[in-house]
């Protein structure tokens, strides 16, 4: 593999590539070396992956009543921060074999937060964690024409826990101005919202 001239994406040599563990995630450990901007190769690094895959993220909106449906639930990535691991969150799931991204954010909003989609849109794409995670979104806007009364929700079989709950667009934006929403993609997708909150409403109201 030759490298690229400086400022363009490069080529790069996966020498060695260990899994670690396969379960529910994949632990893998890869020897490699990249191209560099300067030119030539970079020396052979080794990086440890966390491989989740393709997942999906909905923002459910109400834009009659201007109101979206969060939801809150416990968080083991959170334990270490020595902060609460209780996260407010939009509706989420990984996409299993056969399914497509807009089904996953269907049956997710279901099972999530009660909620049927009027109608539903991409959004973004994006990497959460690339440094050392291969988790991939695909952000939805999912239209509700009414939300649904907050409730316990999730499934038993993956010990789902799940709060949701219902506040106005301007509460939500100030609960992330407060600090007290610190998840990245329900950052993300209120900051869209706040962009893109008056064309919505001007389109389905």
């Amino acid at each position: 593999m030759k490298p690229t001239p400086a400022g363009t994406p490069g080529s790069y040599e996966i020498i060695e590539q260990t899994t670690l563990y396969s379960g529910f995630f994949s632990l893998i450990r890869l020897r490699l070396r990249h191209a560099l901007f300067r030119g030539g190769w970079s020396r052979v690094v080794e990086r440890e992956l966390f491989h989740r895959g393709r997942c999906v993220a909905v923002l459910l909106y109400a834009p009659r009543q201007d109101q979206v449906v969060l939801i809150e639930q416990f968080r083991v990535g959170a334990l270490l921060a020595n902060e609460s691991p209780w996260l407010v969150e939009i509706v989420a799931g990984a996409i299993e074999e056969g399914e497509t991204p807009e089904q996953v954010a269907r049956r997710e909003a279901q099972e999530e937060a009660g909620c049927q989609l009027r109608e539903l849109f991409p959004v973004y794409e994006f990497f959460t964690t690339p440094g050392g995670l291969s988790e991939k979104i695909t952000l939805f806007c999912g239209i509700v024409e009414e939300p649904v009364p907050g409730g316990v929700h999730g499934l038993d079989e993956e010990d789902e826990d799940i709060r949701s709950f219902v506040v106005g667009v301007d509460e939500a934006l100030s609960m992330l101005g407060q600090g007290r929403i610190d998840s990245g993609i329900p950052i993300v997708a209120l900051q869209w919202l706040a962009l893109n909150r008056q064309d919505l409403r001007r389109r389905f109201v």
